[in-house]
């Protein structure tokens, strides 16, 4: 069957979140009362993407609510510096967060010129996102992107309660889009939440390695025995979706 449907994954896919994060990091780290010795600049950003990594999995687990996780990211991050929040601080702390982050949102520069040849080569595909995230947080990211226009439908875990690679989290994005899962291809960086999970549920699963996160080998093993294709950026992607449009 052809592709009607073109999801993406929005973190490091669409974008940048890495990079925002990174800023977000730096400018915080430039507000705080630091210790003496503090560490590398380079080492608290990685820090920090770990305890997010961490206490947001632990989210999606639901160990933790959404506000819970966000005061838990706060405090692990902070108790190195010897700084220990209440709730209510630690959320004015994480919202003082999320502006740093949000004042560093970018695109990362191949996903509009993507999203322009897939309307070029493939005419009347459709767009949407499927992100393990908050509906109104992922949904103002589009906005503040300027693309929130482009997508058709955005599904998130958090309006849904299961979260990629849930197979029912792609079942229903193609059932809002009204197309079978064959005709839909779906992609994304992390091998098994995005491609494998998107592939396991029926969807053309494809797996964008941008080289920046650590692949576990089952996962790779897994992806090579599935025959995912994979792209090193987005400027792959309307050359391998017209190939497989033309073949069917």
């Amino acid at each position: 069957m052809s592709i009607a449907a073109v999801l993406f994954d929005l973190d490091d896919t669409l974008f940048a979140h890495r990079e925002a994060v990174d800023d977000a990091v730096v400018a915080t780290l430039a507000a705080m009362e630091r210790r003496d010795d503090p560490p590398p600049v380079a080492e608290e950003q990685a820090r920090w993407r770990e305890l997010e990594e961490h206490h947001y999995n632990r989210y999606l687990a639901r160990e933790l609510d959404y506000q819970g996780q966000r005061r838990a990211r706060v405090r692990s991050f902070l108790a190195p510096y010897g700084t220990e929040l209440d709730d209510a601080a630690a959320a004015a702390w994480f919202e003082q967060w999320v502006r740093r982050y949000r004042a560093a949102f970018r695109l990362h520069p191949d996903a509009l010129p993507c999203l322009d040849a897939l309307e070029q080569r493939i005419p009347g595909v459709r767009f949407g996102v499927i992100t393990n995230g908050d509906l109104a947080f992922q949904t103002a990211k589009l906005e503040a992107l300027g693309i929130q226009e482009r997508f058709e439908h955005v599904v998130t875990s958090g309006e849904l309660g299961f979260a990629k690679p849930d197979p029912r989290i792609f079942a229903e994005a193609a059932r809002r889009f009204t197309v079978r899962l064959d005709a839909c291809a779906y992609v994304g960086d992390r091998i098994r939440t995005d491609a494998v999970g998107a592939a396991t549920a029926g969807m053309t699963g494809i797996w964008l390695d941008r080289g920046a996160v650590d692949v576990d080998p089952a996962d790779l093993a897994e992806a090579r025995r599935l025959g995912l294709p994979v792209i090193s950026g987005l400027g792959d992607l309307p050359g391998l979706l017209l190939d497989r449009t033309e073949a069917a």
